[in-house]
């Protein structure tokens, strides 16, 4: 009887971290809560567990960067409050879900780029971004009013060979 009530135990413990993940096949849906800056957001499932999305596809400017802001605000007046649909791949090294957010039949991710609030990344082959990134840089539009701005990941690099700068004169 013993052995019966840990079997019913241990599956009842899988169904419940199954019902909390979200499933590859179906997507996951649910209400943005928050919007952490250009390309992360948050949403709020129905069974009430949060999941921290990253726009796949996509790099928007990190706050301290121009635009970064006003990217971040972007994506907020898009989706905050509503309902979206992901369309998700895999997670990133933070555990965050890559994903293909999706508002009714809007693509987010695109829409980011195509108004100039964030690049594609350089390694996607998918020709819609390639073309809304030739169209908002041809256009000047977001980012690209600058003439030459600097990708998120130059930003990155650059912060970071900064800190350890400082920290190695610091040191001397």
């Amino acid at each position: 009887m013993k052995y019966k009530s840990v079997i019913a135990l241990v599956v009842a413990a899988v169904v419940a971290l199954v019902a909390v993940r979200p499933h590859r096949d179906d997507g996951l849906s649910g209400r943005v809560v928050d919007v952490a800056d250009g390309d992360t957001l948050t949403i709020l499932d129905a069974s009430k567990t949060q999941h921290r999305i990253r726009l796949e596809g996509i790099d928007a400017p990190e706050w301290q960067q121009a635009f970064g802001t006003q990217a971040r605000k972007a994506l907020a007046e898009k989706v905050r409050g509503k309902t979206v649909h992901v369309e998700y791949t895999e997670r990133d090294d933070y555990d965050r879900i890559l994903g293909k957010v999706m508002l009714g039949d809007r693509w987010i991710n695109r829409e980011m780029v195509a108004e100039g609030w964030a690049w594609r990344y350089r390694y996607s082959e998918n020709a819609s971004l390639a073309r809304a990134e030739a169209d908002a840089k041809a256009a000047r539009r977001g980012l690209w009013q600058d003439k030459d701005p600097t990708p998120a990941p130059a930003h990155r690099r650059h912060a970071v060979m900064t800190s350890l700068t400082l920290t190695l004169k610091d040191r001397a």
